[in-house]
């Protein structure tokens, strides 16, 4: 990716958010258009078309999600002519880059800023209240939800065995952490032999996981996959993608993120004695 590109991040998708007098987040269509590189509206219109019909597909309204917002402005001969625009929530971001040109690198920038953030508003409405702690159980009890799921597609696409299974699994680490499989990413992260490596990651870390398992799941079905090698070589894909990603955007790879030193287990006991101790007060 060239260096132009570089300011297509997440401070640009965010500096075109807006916030209504409901603390309810939005983004104007027509902010969002030159920033996705699209020159001509019809052509930028017919990406939202596609994404409406997306949203329909899967089950919501799309006006919860694309109000329109047309307006009627002043031309130099003293009439005036409707400019069509919508306000847009973030899924409905995240469905107008997932249906953007995909020849656009910025597409894939956008791709991977709007689908890491509407997952994390899937789990959770104050996400960006939570602390780390919370944070990392939040998105690992999701992880443990999307893995049975990417399991479900893995033995669709012919990965029966268990062993086959961790082979499949191994690929999607070594994509996403330069060639490290899970036995090295644990040497590396210092734990012992019965410490789970997903239990001992940050949030940071943990969502860039989720995303590897959810795309790969997606993309398994999608394309009807079949056979073990191909499944394999789709999620080392993936996982190679979403580590492109990360280093477009300036991130820091993950397998240099630091390790927590609470696991999971500890943070979730933590928590579970907080809501005794409230339970009791009250």
């Amino acid at each position: 990716m060239n260096n132009e590109l570089t300011r297509y991040n997440e401070q640009i998708f965010e500096s075109i958010k807006h916030v209504n007098e409901n603390g309810q987040e939005y983004w104007l269509a027509r902010e969002l258009q030159p920033v996705l590189e699209y020159t001509q509206w019809r052509n930028f219109n017919e990406a939202i078309e596609r994404a409406k019909l997306a949203c329909k597909n899967s089950g919501f309204d799309p006006s919860d999600h694309f109000a329109d917002v047309s307006k009627m402005v002043a031309l130099g001969s003293g009439a005036a002519r409707e400019i069509e625009d919508y306000m847009l929530s973030r899924y409905a971001c995240y469905l107008i880059v997932m249906n953007g040109d995909p020849r656009k690198e910025v597409i894939a920038v956008g791709q991977s800023y709007f689908a890491v953030k509407t997952r994390q508003q899937e789990l959770i409405d104050n996400y960006e209240e939570l602390t780390e702690d919370q944070k990392r159980l939040a998105i690992r009890n999701e992880m443990k939800r999307h893995n049975a799921a990417l399991a479900d597609a893995a033995h669709n696409a012919g990965v029966i065995e268990p062993v086959d299974y961790a082979i499949f699994q191994n690929y999607g680490y070594m994509g996403l952490y330069g060639g490290l499989g899970a036995k090295e990413i644990h040497q590396r992260k210092g734990l012992k032999k019965s410490q789970k490596i997903l239990d001992y990651m940050g949030s940071t870390e943990l969502a860039a996981n989720l995303f590897r398992a959810t795309q790969t799941e997606e993309k398994l079905r999608r394309e009807n996959i079949q056979g073990k090698d191909n499944a394999n070589q789709t999620h080392y894909n993936v996982g190679q993608k979403v580590r492109k990603t990360i280093k477009e955007l300036g991130g820091t790879m993950p397998e240099d993120l630091p390790t927590p030193e609470k696991s999971i287990g500890q943070i979730e006991r933590a928590e579970e004695k907080k809501r005794l101790s409230e339970k009791k007060e009250n």
